[in-house]
């Protein structure tokens, strides 16, 4: 009996050792390797502010900008006197992008009633490569009788743009 329980130890471990020999001669081994690479370039930017149509007696400053800011410092001397900068933006990257939010806010409180801002709607989409312009006119209100005892006001403007 206890050469029967040997032999059929000795079978068990021998299948076993067969089924090891033939689970390896019919296993592959796969590799896979990958790389990923964030090819998306954004670069939405100022690219310039000029002055335009800019009334005989006003006188427009010199605008400054960097990619993202714009000053400008107008000078109106009478009713009526208006100056429009031009803003030119430019999608230099290669996703498209589109206008998420467009806010201008001027210093109604402390400012001169006699100044008043308006801008032109920028178009909703903006495709890699293209440009587009925003006009801030800066007018001094033509039905003004009085010099008014507040002579400034400040606007001030956030244009944000998303990825398309």
């Amino acid at each position: 009996m206890i050469n029967n329980k040997k032999i059929i130890l000795c079978v068990l471990l021998i299948a076993l050792f067969t089924m090891a020999v033939g689970y390896s001669a019919f296993a592959s081994k796969l590799t896979l390797n990958g790389t990923a690479e964030i090819i998306g370039e954004w670069d939405v930017k100022i690219i310039g502010v000029e002055a335009q149509n800019v009334s005989e007696s006003a006188d427009a400053g010199a605008p400054e900008f960097t990619d993202t800011t714009v000053n400008f410092y107008a000078k109106l001397a009478k009713p009526g006197d208006s100056i429009d900068y031009v803003v030119t933006i430019k999608n230099a990257g290669n996703l498209d992008a589109k206008l998420d939010e467009i806010l201008f806010i001027s210093d109604e409180v402390n400012g001169s009633p006699a100044i008043i801002y308006s801008t032109t709607n920028l178009s909703d989409t903006l495709s890699a490569g293209e440009t587009t312009t925003l006009t801030v006119k800066v007018r001094y209100d033509p039905n003004c009788t009085e010099t008014p005892l507040v002579k400034t006001k400040t606007i001030t403007g956030t244009i944000k743009y998303v990825q398309k």
